[in-house]
């Protein structure tokens, strides 16, 4: 057996995940969808899922699926058009009973986040316990169920909150940690996508033991930057803090189509559009960015990207447009088009926050 030693400090860290969210939401008001296969977004013959219900996932229907493809797999599958206004007010009760527990709260997306409640709001010892009362709060206020991973560090809670899904939670304990990374398949890592995985099980690594007797050497070389994490966390090593004020990276909007755009003017026309709910979401945001990055996607499916800085950080519908029209007649396009994204990255509120953090590393020598 390999070195059962698990290096400290621990935190106390809960990884809440509500359920099938979308999907929920959509069931619970409209009684008539309750117990049905039902997919959220996109339609029958186009676009692709956002989410789909426990029911719909007995047949293999996932998030990021074509819908095309959701219905061969389940032909009584219900599509669903998305209420993101009412997914974000549901969102925002969930988050405010995170902060009834703590001020340590990292959303990862409008339906899971990270709580540090090591030191908590209510000086409550026990983690499994608060996950407990925060689920069933959830429940009482929405009728909705969410699942939770508890445990030492954002990595293992994540990996716990997932044992038990639906409507359940685990708790990894310190003791627990290193045999049970030992015993997980790597699969079910997470972080290790198919093709890792693949790669993973072409050198003999099928769990965390076989990944354990490799050394750092052999995994940077063989995976790159990643080799170096993959150490780390089978050893139960997973220094990431909960950040309550994770900094957006970037802003976008993507539309696909009912029908193949096959003319410019339609293209152009519709590039004004998404550039616009893009620019609106810059100022809700209360953001600007300095990159623009033009998404193609054909009927074949082949995607192309292109991407351009400029001087100035923007947040005009305007300047955005023009650049992403300049973007576009760089472009051959010889396919009909499936779907056009637009997206603002490199935003000032990502610069100044690094300006602000080397500021005070140079200030602490």
């Amino acid at each position: 057996m390999a070195n059962n030693h698990l290096p400290g400090p621990h935190r106390k860290i809960i990884h809440i995940d509500m359920d099938a969210f979308f999907a929920s939401v959509e069931q619970l008001d409209n009684p008539e969808l309750r117990g049905k296969p039902i997919a959220v977004g996109g339609s029958e013959d186009r676009g692709v899922v956002a989410a789909a219900s426990y029911e719909a996932r007995k047949y293999g229907v996932r998030s990021a699926m074509s819908s095309a493809l959701a219905k061969k797999k389940c032909p009584d599958l219900i599509f669903v058009k998305h209420n993101f206004k009412r997914y974000k007010a549901v969102s925002r009760q969930v988050r405010e009973i995170f902060n009834y527990y703590t001020d340590l709260v990292e959303p990862l997306s409008i339906d899971e986040a990270f709580l540090d409640v090591t030191a908590n709001q209510h000086g409550h010892e026990s983690a499994t316990e608060i996950a407990s009362e925060i689920r069933q709060k959830i429940f009482e206020q929405t009728k909705l169920t969410a699942s939770a991973g508890i445990s030492i560090n954002k990595f293992m809670a994540k990996i716990a909150s997932d044992i038990n899904k639906p409507n359940g939670q685990m708790t990894i304990k310190p003791h627990e940690v290193l045999l049970f990374l030992e015993r997980l398949p790597i699969s079910k890592f997470y972080g290790v996508g198919k093709v890792t995985a693949e790669k993973m099980n072409s050198w003999g690594i099928y769990n965390g033991y076989q990944l354990k007797q490799h050394s750092l050497e052999f995994l940077v070389q063989t995976f790159g930057k990643s080799g170096q994490h993959f150490y780390n966390i089978v050893r139960g090593i997973h220094n990431s803090p909960v950040q309550p004020d994770r900094i957006r990276k970037s802003v976008g909007t993507e539309r696909t189509f009912a029908k193949n755009l096959v003319h410019q003017d339609d293209i152009v026309s519709s590039l004004f559009k998404i550039s616009t709910t893009t620019a609106d979401r810059l100022c809700q945001n209360n953001s600007k960015g300095k990159t623009i990055t033009l998404k193609i996607k054909y009927n074949d499916f082949s995607v192309q990207t292109r991407s351009k800085t400029i001087q100035n950080f923007t947040q005009s519908k305007e300047l955005i447009y023009e650049n992403i029209i300049e973007l576009l007649n760089q472009k051959a396009l010889n396919l009909p088009v499936r779907l056009l994204g637009v997206t603002v990255s490199n935003l000032e509120i990502e610069e100044e926050r690094n300006l602000q953090t080397n500021h005070q590393l140079k200030l602490s020598f």
